[in-house]
């Protein structure tokens, strides 16, 4: 059984229609969902504020490589298109992290250039941090990768001060996964 950690985006379009969309592709093995968050845009900034959230999934039976397949599949389904690295998206799901389900939660590494594990940017991200967290936090508290988050977003925050206002939680937005959690 492996368990992804997965991170949800998107700019242009109907955001949030495309990211309840993506968390209705995932339903059937989500057990954790972040709040949505407006963000700033990372790399290239010159386009419009995202919407960010996270979602925990587990199946018995993927592997990394399938966590890879029903992303790109959300992707494709919201009509993702890569004309520009960075650049605006109608959805984007990122593999932050995978493991396997067994008592040391054994981290599944990934060098192959389609699919890096962990994520190699997310802990420069607070729109990938902060959602993690308050999942992490609340479904694995003593997992290494929470740990190593909570660090990272306390580093970022004291590098870059400006980072804590490139995202807000919006209270006023919910992800509602039908048939998840």
């Amino acid at each position: 059984m492996t368990t992804a950690l997965l991170s949800l985006g998107a700019n242009i379009g109907d955001p949030l229609a495309q990211l309840q969309d993506a968390a209705r592709s995932f339903a059937s093995w989500a057990y954790a969902h972040a709040s949505i968050y407006h963000t700033a845009p990372w790399g290239v900034t010159d386009q419009p504020e995202f919407l960010n959230t996270a979602l925990l999934v587990r199946d018995p039976t993927a592997t990394a490589e399938d966590w890879l397949a029903r992303a790109q599949a959300a992707e494709h389904a919201a009509g993702r298109t890569r004309d520009h690295h960075w650049g605006p998206r109608t959805l984007d799901v990122d593999i932050i992290a995978c493991w396997q389900d067994d008592v040391a939660s054994t981290p599944i590494v990934s060098t192959d250039p389609h699919l890096l594990l962990p994520h190699p940017h997310a802990t420069e991200r607070s729109f990938v941090l902060v959602p993690a967290l308050e999942m992490l936090s609340a479904h694995h508290p003593d997992l290494p990768l929470t740990r190593e988050f909570r660090r990272a977003l306390a580093a970022l925050l004291a590098r870059d001060p400006a980072a804590a206002t490139s995202i807000q939680r919006d209270a006023t937005l919910h992800l509602t996964p039908e048939g998840a959690l």
